[in-house]
């Protein structure tokens, strides 16, 4: 009885080991242990229980300690767990390392990890990009415009790649510096002669803070002189006066033609008020005979036939002195 004991623990045994053996990646295990770079069964093993890709994982690990990369397998099994492109990372780290550039895998992963592509990053902190920046126009004190085109080179800053501003960001304030700098020139022929005012201003102002480059040179490519905007504002002010004393001299006509017009209708209504007045007289004097308030005296019948004859004679030029 003792013995089948004995003989089932052993092939339970054998078989627990059996199926142990059988979840050991035998592949990579040896191939991990002829790298150099020996990955314990354990580990293996626990990866295949998270069903994560144990050839995938100890390639890359294999890799980046060969690059003399100091990584654990565990940080690269996160970093898959957690949707990120280990190629991309392993590579970017390689890349700054040849570089001499300060890049390790954390601050790689957690620029992976926030969107951003670590290969192109690196390679632009290696071999800087050239921005064409739009045509920019700008007034000088006098009023002349011109009209830049500049390009801009800049390279990736590592530092600030998370959560810093993009392109988009350097072109507006590089175009923001540039009207600045012309705009504070006394005239638009000093910035012809000496261009580099504009990208002395401009490199000066730090207008990289807070943006995912730096800002390496800038390079004006053309400045051509446009319209006399001082002359055409002035020209617009004055037509704008002109027209503002036009509409002042109209209204101040309209209002005298309307003062006119009430003095012609007030004397229209005095006419009428005298019409009025006039047309009372009789009436009044009708309505006092009436009442006989008024006496009219009537002279003697022979004064009037003498003053009659005196007349006639005066006209027939038979009057002598006072013999009436």
């Amino acid at each position: 009885m003792g013995a089948y004991i004995i003989i089932g623990l052993a092939l339970f045994f054998v078989i627990i080991i059996g199926y142990i053996a059988n979840l050991v990646p035998w592949t990579t295990y040896f191939q991990s242990v002829s790298a150099g770079f020996p990955v314990s069964a354990s580990q293996l093993i626990a990866m295949e229980l998270r069903k994560v890709p144990v050839s995938y994982i100890v390639d890359h690990y294999i890799k980046a300690r060969k690059a003399n990369i100091n990584i654990e397998l565990s940080r690269l099994e996160m970093h898959y767990l957690s949707n990120g492109n280990i190629p991309n990372v392993i590579d970017a780290i390689v890349k700054a390392t040849r570089a001499n550039l300060n890049l390790d895998f954390e601050q790689a992963a957690a620029l992976d990890l926030a969107g951003r592509n670590v290969v192109d990053a690196v390679m632009m902190c290696v071999q800087p990009k050239v921005l064409k920046a739009p045509e920019i126009q700008a007034v000088a004190k006098d009023g002349v415009e011109l009209k830049v085109r500049i390009n801009i080179t800049v390279k990736a800053n590592l530092r600030t790649m998370i959560g810093g501003a993009g392109e988009d960001t350097i072109l507006a304030r590089v175009g923001e510096g540039i009207v600045s700098a012309i705009g504070s020139s006394a005239t638009h022929s000093e910035v012809l002669k000496s261009p580099d005012v504009i990208t002395k201003h401009v490199l000066q102002s730090g207008l990289d803070a807070g943006t995912a480059f730096k800002i390496v040179s800038l390079d004006i490519a053309d400045i051509d002189v446009g319209r006399n905007i001082g002359a055409y504002l002035k020209n617009a002010q004055a037509i704008a006066d002109k027209q503002v004393a036009e509409a002042r001299a109209e209204g101040r006509r309209a209002l005298a033609e309307a003062l006119t017009q009430e003095n012609k209708a007030a004397e229209q209504e005095a006419k009428a008020k005298l019409v009025e007045s006039e047309m009372r007289v009789p009436l009044a004097l009708a309505e006092t005979f009436r009442r006989g308030k008024l006496i009219v005296k009537r002279a003697p019948r022979k004064k009037i036939q003498l003053e009659k004859s005196a007349e006639s004679l005066a006209h027939s030029g038979l009057n002598f002195g006072d013999d009436n």
